[in-house]
């Protein structure tokens, strides 16, 4: 499949343009502003179309190459998309909370995956049988604790190769992370955020569920196209396979989680 394509009208009727009021905007976004309307910052979606396309051709490259992508959105007008997008595309999430050192301290993350996947084969297996209602009702609480916070990287392996996130304003702790870890950061950058630490901003609107479904379908196609481009790459005859994509989809998930040496389940923080 191509890298995907968009319009500026569909980058319109999904409010892409619309910023802040004005009185709420950041002046590092002034370049990035055409004008304003009843007091709202509107951005400039002439800027917009060519940042959005390079920082799609940049997954695209990212996962030909295997590259692990890790979508980042917690608000309750992200969280949806986010993860529904990822999984699409066979790639990872946060959009319930972003632990502090999730990335910068992920040993100790690691070891929180391991108790994660620990508890489902106890409460999954046999072994829940000869557990009380007390510790069964104690273990289910611990563990879809862990899967709100952790389900979305269980399966990542490591760290990340890039990250893409919404609204760089509510998530940047994870901004930060990435740029100590040399992580490159593609985000949606609203006229009341700063695009100082992103790699590849992408002026827009990071509020309206529009313009974020359409942001991440955008990015799950751009990983879907990359993809396809690793197994031609490889000789895959895409033409051969009755369903080659979705096979490389659900295959990513479970490569990068086995290289994640074996250790033994610890507590988590």
């Amino acid at each position: 499949m191509p890298l995907p394509s968009f319009t500026m009208r569909q980058l319109l009727e999904a409010g892409v343009h619309f910023g802040h009021h004005t009185r709420r905007w950041n002046p590092k976004m002034e370049r990035f502003i055409f004008g304003t309307r009843n007091n709202i910052h509107i951005l400039d979606l002439q800027q917009t179309v060519p940042m959005l396309y390079q920082a799609l051709n940049v997954i695209s490259q990212t996962a030909a190459r295997g590259g692990r992508i890790l979508f980042v959105g917690t608000k309750p007008a992200a969280a949806q998309s986010v993860a529904d997008a990822a999984r699409s595309c066979g790639q990872y999430f946060v959009n319930h909370r972003w632990l502090g050192g999730m990335m910068t301290n992920w040993n100790t993350v690691s070891q929180s995956i391991r108790r994660l996947r620990t508890l489902e084969d106890r409460l999954g297996g046999e072994e829940v049988q000869s557990l009380t209602k007390k510790e069964t009702l104690q273990l289910t609480r611990e563990l879809e604790k862990l899967e709100r916070t952790l389900g979305g990287i269980k399966e990542m392996g490591g760290l990340p190769d890039l990250v893409f996130i919404i609204d760089t304003n509510k998530e940047s702790i994870a901004v930060q992370e990435a740029n100590t870890l040399g992580i490159p950061v593609i985000a949606v950058v609203d006229s009341n955020a700063s695009p100082d630490g992103v790699d590849y901003p992408v002026p827009g609107n990071d509020d309206a569920l529009r313009a974020i479904t359409l942001y991440c379908d955008l990015v799950s196609g751009a990983v879907l196209d990359g993809l396809k481009t690793e197994m031609i790459r490889e000789g895959v005859d895409i033409g051969s396979e009755e369903a080659p994509m979705e096979e490389a989809v659900a295959e990513a998930p479970a490569e990068a989680a086995a290289e994640t040496p074996a250790e033994a389940p610890v507590e988590a923080p």
